[in-house]
This record gives structure tokens, sequence and C-alpha cells, in this order.
């Protein structure tokens, strides 16, 4: 079928389509966070774009946030605080993460319920992260996390245990409950996919 519309109108939907270079760096620590972060990173892969997805343990020296057009990062809490190798990366590059579309994906429990206290705890919890690394990221999206009982030891799959029951939450230790929306998820990556193409630098 033929293309309609003016030549400025084509030129924008081209650059829209191009292909971007997405930055997808991770902190986890029981291993939800890591499968959240792989799955948006398919997500994009298969829209045409390429991404590097790396641990923020791991993260190499060269990995530089100035060599990609987009940048994602992804950190879960735990005792009120995300993961230090998140927080080192951001505080380290964050001049580059300043001059590109960006955005910050908490993961919790939290973030499964409508609990008053855990909302307030959770914002908390944003608003340190931002004071201690100076990053207010373009957007900041809450995706819930898992109760992995089975690989807890006997001290925290207790205390989760009871975490769990005083939310009416899950309480058979004998297996692990997913508690990630999945399409909620997939709906934030297109909804910022567009954002970040709309927002990505023309060509002169």
């Amino acid at each position: 079928m033929a293309r309609t519309g003016s030549p400025e109108d084509n030129f924008r939907d081209q650059e829209r389509l191009a292909i971007m270079k997405f930055l997808m760096v991770y902190g986890t620590t029981e291993g939800q966070t890591q499968k959240i972060a792989r799955f948006v990173a398919d997500r994009l892969q298969r829209q045409g774009h390429e991404v590097q997805l790396v641990n923020a343990v791991e993260v190499a020296p060269e990995v530089d946030p100035s060599d990609f057009d987009v940048v994602i990062a992804a950190a879960s809490v735990h005792a009120g605080r995300y993961q230090s190798a998140i927080i080192h990366f951001v505080k380290d590059h964050l001049a580059a993460l300043g001059t590109r579309p960006n955005s910050f994906l908490s993961v919790s429990l939290a973030a499964a319920g409508h609990d008053k206290d855990d909302v307030e705890g959770l914002e908390k919890c944003v608003a340190d992260f931002i004071h201690e690394t100076g990053w207010t990221p373009n957007t900041i999206h809450h995706v819930a996390g898992a109760f992995r009982y089975t690989s807890y030891d006997f001290l925290k799959r207790w205390a989760m245990k009871y975490i769990a029951y005083r939310k009416g939450g899950p309480t058979d230790t004998s297996r692990d409950y997913e508690l990630t929306d999945w399409d909620d998820l997939t709906r934030f990556v297109d909804s910022f996919l567009e954002d970040s193409a709309s927002a990505r630098p023309r060509s002169v």
C-alpha cells in the first residue's frame, strides 16, 4: 500500500522506526530482576532494536552509556535499599544518563499490593536512591518481584513467610511465587519505546 502524508510526516515516521541502541543494566539478588531485565531486552530486540544486557556487578569498564541511544536501569529493593552495584554505576555515569532517554525499573514485593505503608516505604526508597545517586530518571516504573522461598535460607524463609502472612500473601514455603505482571511490563516497554523514539535527537 502506498505511503500517504507529506514528506515531512514520512521522514518523521522513518525516524521513529529507526533502530536504537539500548543499554539494559540491572542489579539482582535472587534472580527475579535479572529475569525482568532479560524480558525487557527480548521485547526490544523483537522490535528490531539493539540491546546490550549487563549485570551491574559484572559490568566491564568499556560499557559506557554514552555509546547508547537509550539507557534502562533495573534494581530490586532489599532492606530498604537497591543493589550497591547499580548505585555505583549510576553515580559513575550520571552525566551520560542525563543526555539521553532513560528509565528506572524498581522491583519490589510492595509493588504487587496497595498497602499505604508499603507504598510510602517504596516512595522513600526511590527518593533515597535519587538523593544518593543524583539521578532523576525520565520515567520510573514499579514492577512486582517474587517470593523465592526455595532459594532462601531458613531465617530469611521464616521472615519472608511472616511478611507474606501479615500482608495476605502466599505462605506455602515449598514453592516460589512470581508476582510480576508481565502484561503491564510489556505495555510500559512499548510506551517507553515510543517516547524514546520521539525524544531521540534528529539527524541533521
